[in-house]
Protein backbone atom coordinates (compact mmCIF):
# COMPACT_ATOMS: atom_id res chain seq x y z
CA UNK A 1 0.00 0.00 0.00
CA UNK A 2 0.79 3.29 -0.51
CA UNK A 3 2.90 4.87 2.58
CA UNK A 4 1.89 8.60 4.06
CA UNK A 5 4.37 9.93 6.27
CA UNK A 6 3.32 10.89 9.85
CA UNK A 7 4.30 14.66 9.50
CA UNK A 8 1.39 14.48 6.34
CA UNK A 9 -1.08 12.87 9.27
CA UNK A 10 -0.45 15.55 11.73
CA UNK A 11 -1.56 18.13 9.26
CA UNK A 12 -4.68 16.65 8.35
CA UNK A 13 -5.87 15.53 11.77
CA UNK A 14 -7.43 18.49 12.88
CA UNK A 15 -8.81 19.03 9.55
CA UNK A 16 -10.55 15.18 10.01
CA UNK A 17 -11.62 15.90 13.67
CA UNK A 18 -13.68 18.91 12.26
CA UNK A 19 -14.99 17.21 9.44
CA UNK A 20 -16.36 13.70 10.70
CA UNK A 21 -20.62 13.62 11.34
CA UNK A 22 -20.61 13.93 14.79
CA UNK A 23 -24.22 12.01 14.12
CA UNK A 24 -22.39 8.58 12.95
CA UNK A 25 -20.13 8.83 15.38
CA UNK A 26 -22.87 9.54 18.17
CA UNK A 27 -25.12 6.37 16.40
CA UNK A 28 -21.82 4.07 17.05
CA UNK A 29 -21.49 4.91 20.47
CA UNK A 30 -25.02 4.34 21.31
CA UNK A 31 -25.10 0.63 19.30
CA UNK A 32 -21.80 -0.58 20.84
CA UNK A 33 -21.55 -2.81 24.00
CA UNK A 34 -19.65 -1.67 26.92
CA UNK A 35 -16.81 -2.62 27.20
CA UNK A 36 -15.54 -2.41 23.38
CA UNK A 37 -13.44 -4.39 21.78
CA UNK A 38 -12.00 -2.44 18.80
CA UNK A 39 -9.83 -2.65 15.13
CA UNK A 40 -8.55 -0.01 13.47
CA UNK A 41 -7.35 -0.85 9.83
CA UNK A 42 -4.53 1.30 8.59
CA UNK A 43 -4.20 3.05 11.59
CA UNK A 44 -1.41 5.17 10.91
CA UNK A 45 -0.52 7.28 14.11
CA UNK A 46 -3.77 6.57 15.69
CA UNK A 47 -6.03 9.93 14.80
CA UNK A 48 -9.09 7.63 14.94
CA UNK A 49 -8.35 6.32 18.27
CA UNK A 50 -8.02 9.72 19.10
CA UNK A 51 -11.16 10.87 17.88
CA UNK A 52 -13.62 8.49 18.89
CA UNK A 53 -12.42 6.82 22.33
CA UNK A 54 -13.82 9.98 24.10
CA UNK A 55 -16.90 8.56 23.04
CA UNK A 56 -16.83 4.94 23.39
CA UNK A 57 -17.40 4.21 27.21
CA UNK A 58 -14.87 3.74 30.18
CA UNK A 59 -13.42 0.53 29.03
CA UNK A 60 -11.99 -0.15 25.55
CA UNK A 61 -9.26 -2.61 24.39
CA UNK A 62 -8.06 -1.50 20.45
CA UNK A 63 -6.40 -3.15 18.25
CA UNK A 64 -4.12 -0.78 15.72
CA UNK A 65 -3.37 -2.53 12.40
CA UNK A 66 -0.90 -1.02 9.72
CA UNK A 67 1.16 -2.19 6.96
CA UNK A 68 4.61 0.04 8.28
CA UNK A 69 6.18 -0.32 11.26
CA UNK A 70 7.45 3.05 11.45
CA UNK A 71 3.50 4.23 11.66
CA UNK A 72 2.92 2.19 14.18
CA UNK A 73 6.22 3.30 16.24
CA UNK A 74 5.08 7.03 15.56
CA UNK A 75 1.21 5.83 17.12
CA UNK A 76 2.66 5.00 20.20
CA UNK A 77 4.43 7.92 20.58
CA UNK A 78 1.20 10.27 19.94
CA UNK A 79 -1.16 8.35 21.77
CA UNK A 80 1.00 7.96 24.69
CA UNK A 81 1.64 12.04 24.23
CA UNK A 82 -1.96 12.65 23.90
CA UNK A 83 -3.49 10.79 26.99
CA UNK A 84 -3.63 11.88 30.65
CA UNK A 85 -1.85 8.92 31.38
CA UNK A 86 0.73 6.36 29.50
CA UNK A 87 1.79 2.94 31.08
CA UNK A 88 3.46 0.11 28.92
CA UNK A 89 1.83 -3.11 28.64
CA UNK A 90 4.17 -5.68 26.84
CA UNK A 91 4.37 -4.06 23.24
CA UNK A 92 1.00 -2.23 24.17
CA UNK A 93 -0.10 0.81 25.78
CA UNK A 94 -2.50 1.41 28.73
CA UNK A 95 -4.07 4.87 28.27
CA UNK A 96 -5.82 6.46 30.82
CA UNK A 97 -8.19 9.44 29.22
CA UNK A 98 -11.07 11.10 31.24
CA UNK A 99 -13.01 8.28 32.97
CA UNK A 100 -11.91 5.82 30.29
CA UNK A 101 -8.99 2.82 30.62
CA UNK A 102 -8.03 2.48 27.08
CA UNK A 103 -5.97 -0.87 26.52
CA UNK A 104 -3.95 -0.25 23.40
CA UNK A 105 -2.04 -3.24 20.97
CA UNK A 106 -0.18 -2.96 17.74
CA UNK A 107 0.43 -5.12 15.16
CA UNK A 108 2.13 -4.59 11.80
CA UNK A 109 0.10 -6.61 8.57
CA UNK A 110 -0.35 -5.96 5.14
CA UNK A 111 -3.76 -6.69 4.82
CA UNK A 112 -4.18 -6.46 0.92
CA UNK A 113 -4.45 -10.39 0.83
CA UNK A 114 -6.11 -10.71 3.50
CA UNK A 115 -8.92 -7.76 4.91
CA UNK A 116 -9.68 -10.40 7.88
CA UNK A 117 -6.07 -11.28 8.75
CA UNK A 118 -6.54 -8.95 11.75
CA UNK A 119 -10.23 -9.79 12.93
CA UNK A 120 -9.58 -13.04 14.81
CA UNK A 121 -10.63 -12.03 18.03
CA UNK A 122 -13.88 -11.31 17.91
CA UNK A 123 -14.04 -7.49 17.69
CA UNK A 124 -17.31 -5.32 18.15
CA UNK A 125 -16.41 -2.75 16.23
CA UNK A 126 -14.31 -2.66 12.60
CA UNK A 127 -12.92 0.78 12.12
CA UNK A 128 -10.63 3.03 9.77
CA UNK A 129 -10.28 6.16 8.18
CA UNK A 130 -9.22 7.90 5.12
CA UNK A 131 -8.53 4.34 3.82
CA UNK A 132 -11.06 2.79 1.39
CA UNK A 133 -10.88 5.62 -1.44
CA UNK A 134 -7.01 3.67 -1.88
CA UNK A 135 -8.80 0.14 -1.77
CA UNK A 136 -10.63 -1.74 -4.32
CA UNK A 137 -14.59 -3.06 -4.95
CA UNK A 138 -13.12 -6.49 -4.34
CA UNK A 139 -11.13 -5.85 -1.66
CA UNK A 140 -14.16 -4.02 -0.07
CA UNK A 141 -16.44 -6.72 -0.51
CA UNK A 142 -13.67 -9.08 1.32
CA UNK A 143 -13.60 -6.98 4.03
CA UNK A 144 -17.25 -6.69 4.05
CA UNK A 145 -17.59 -10.87 4.69
CA UNK A 146 -14.65 -11.23 7.27
CA UNK A 147 -16.71 -7.98 9.14
CA UNK A 148 -20.45 -10.18 8.75
CA UNK A 149 -18.69 -13.02 10.00
CA UNK A 150 -17.36 -11.67 13.29
CA UNK A 151 -20.71 -10.16 13.46
CA UNK A 152 -18.83 -6.56 14.29
CA UNK A 153 -20.16 -3.08 14.08
CA UNK A 154 -18.20 -1.34 11.16
CA UNK A 155 -17.47 2.60 10.96
CA UNK A 156 -15.54 4.35 8.50
CA UNK A 157 -14.72 8.14 8.00
CA UNK A 158 -13.31 10.77 5.82
CA UNK A 159 -13.28 8.48 2.36
CA UNK A 160 -12.50 10.74 -0.38
CA UNK A 161 -15.98 11.38 -2.66
CA UNK A 162 -14.05 13.18 -5.76
CA UNK A 163 -15.79 16.44 -4.77
CA UNK A 164 -13.77 19.65 -5.01
CA UNK A 165 -14.05 23.22 -4.80
CA UNK A 166 -10.76 25.42 -5.24
CA UNK A 167 -10.94 29.17 -4.82
CA UNK A 168 -9.78 31.20 -6.47
CA UNK A 169 -10.45 29.40 -9.48
CA UNK A 170 -7.96 28.29 -12.42
CA UNK A 171 -8.58 27.63 -15.89
CA UNK A 172 -7.09 24.37 -15.13
CA UNK A 173 -8.97 23.36 -12.64
CA UNK A 174 -10.70 20.80 -14.80
CA UNK A 175 -7.83 19.08 -15.73
CA UNK A 176 -6.50 19.02 -12.98
CA UNK A 177 -9.75 17.24 -11.36
CA UNK A 178 -9.99 15.24 -14.19
CA UNK A 179 -6.14 13.62 -14.10
CA UNK A 180 -6.49 13.69 -10.30
CA UNK A 181 -9.21 10.69 -10.69
CA UNK A 182 -7.41 8.88 -13.28
CA UNK A 183 -4.54 8.78 -11.04
CA UNK A 184 -6.20 8.26 -7.94
CA UNK A 185 -7.74 5.12 -10.05
CA UNK A 186 -4.20 3.27 -9.92
CA UNK A 187 -3.60 0.15 -7.85
CA UNK A 188 -2.16 1.40 -4.23
CA UNK A 189 -1.94 -2.07 -3.46
CA UNK A 190 -5.01 -3.20 -3.18
CA UNK A 191 -6.06 -3.82 -6.96
CA UNK A 192 -7.68 -0.79 -8.67
CA UNK A 193 -8.57 1.91 -6.38
CA UNK A 194 -12.61 2.34 -6.10
CA UNK A 195 -11.66 6.26 -5.41
CA UNK A 196 -14.32 8.50 -5.10
CA UNK A 197 -17.04 5.14 -5.49
CA UNK A 198 -15.73 3.23 -2.47
CA UNK A 199 -18.34 4.69 -0.05
CA UNK A 200 -21.29 2.89 -2.55
CA UNK A 201 -19.10 0.01 -2.71
CA UNK A 202 -19.01 -0.61 1.43
CA UNK A 203 -22.77 0.22 1.01
CA UNK A 204 -23.93 -2.07 -1.41
CA UNK A 205 -20.84 -4.88 0.42
CA UNK A 206 -22.38 -4.26 3.72
CA UNK A 207 -26.34 -3.92 2.97
CA UNK A 208 -25.96 -7.32 0.72
CA UNK A 209 -24.99 -8.69 3.98
CA UNK A 210 -28.05 -7.80 5.84
CA UNK A 211 -26.43 -4.44 7.76
CA UNK A 212 -28.35 -1.24 8.14
CA UNK A 213 -26.32 1.28 6.34
CA UNK A 214 -25.97 5.23 6.97
CA UNK A 215 -23.96 7.56 5.06
CA UNK A 216 -23.24 11.32 6.29
CA UNK A 217 -20.77 14.20 4.59
CA UNK A 218 -17.92 15.28 6.13
CA UNK A 219 -16.07 17.78 3.77
CA UNK A 220 -13.08 19.07 4.94
CA UNK A 221 -13.51 23.13 4.13
CA UNK A 222 -10.30 25.01 4.17
CA UNK A 223 -9.65 28.36 3.90
CA UNK A 224 -6.56 31.10 4.31
CA UNK A 225 -5.97 29.71 7.51
CA UNK A 226 -5.31 26.42 6.81
CA UNK A 227 -1.91 27.06 4.59
CA UNK A 228 -0.09 24.43 6.30
CA UNK A 229 -2.28 21.62 5.22
CA UNK A 230 -3.56 23.27 1.77
CA UNK A 231 -0.18 24.10 0.15
CA UNK A 232 1.16 20.62 0.37
CA UNK A 233 -2.02 18.89 -0.34
CA UNK A 234 -2.23 21.52 -3.56
CA UNK A 235 1.05 20.12 -4.73
CA UNK A 236 0.68 16.58 -4.25
CA UNK A 237 -2.41 17.35 -6.06
CA UNK A 238 -0.88 18.73 -9.02
CA UNK A 239 2.03 16.24 -8.75
CA UNK A 240 -0.34 13.46 -9.10
CA UNK A 241 -2.32 14.78 -12.20
CA UNK A 242 1.06 15.75 -14.26
CA UNK A 243 2.08 12.05 -13.32
CA UNK A 244 -0.88 10.87 -15.40
CA UNK A 245 0.89 12.62 -18.68
CA UNK A 246 -3.07 14.43 -19.55
CA UNK A 247 -2.07 17.50 -17.43
CA UNK A 248 1.02 19.84 -19.33
CA UNK A 249 3.85 20.05 -16.50
CA UNK A 250 3.24 24.11 -16.90
CA UNK A 251 -0.13 23.94 -16.26
CA UNK A 252 0.09 21.88 -13.51
CA UNK A 253 2.77 24.14 -12.09
CA UNK A 254 0.65 27.38 -12.39
CA UNK A 255 -2.10 25.87 -10.22
CA UNK A 256 -0.15 24.80 -8.04
CA UNK A 257 1.27 28.46 -7.63
CA UNK A 258 -1.81 29.71 -7.51
CA UNK A 259 -2.80 27.29 -4.11
CA UNK A 260 0.21 28.70 -2.55
CA UNK A 261 -0.79 32.47 -2.77
CA UNK A 262 -2.57 34.01 -0.07
CA UNK A 263 -6.54 33.66 0.09
CA UNK A 264 -6.90 29.87 -1.33
CA UNK A 265 -9.66 27.84 -0.35
CA UNK A 266 -10.79 24.61 -0.65
CA UNK A 267 -13.79 22.43 -0.07
CA UNK A 268 -12.60 18.50 -0.82
CA UNK A 269 -15.44 16.13 -0.51
CA UNK A 270 -15.49 13.03 2.00
CA UNK A 271 -18.27 10.66 3.42
CA UNK A 272 -18.26 8.71 6.66
CA UNK A 273 -20.03 5.54 6.79
CA UNK A 274 -21.83 3.80 10.24
CA UNK A 275 -22.77 -0.62 9.04
CA UNK A 276 -24.57 -2.25 12.17
CA UNK A 277 -25.77 -5.22 11.78
CA UNK A 278 -29.15 -6.15 11.17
Amino acid sequence: MTGFSPDWLALREPADRAARDPGLVAALARALPRPVRAVDLGCGTGSNLRALAPRLGPAQDWLLVDHDPALLAAARDRLAAWAEDAEADGDGLVLRSGKARIAVRFRALDLAADPGAALTEAPDLVTAAALFDLTSEAWIAALARAVAAAGAAFYTALTYDGHEAWTPPHPADAAIHAAFLAHQAGDKGFGPAAGPGATAALARAFGSRGYRVETAESPWRLGPDDAALLHPLAEGTARAARETGRVAADAAASWAALRRAPGTGAVIGHRDLLALPG
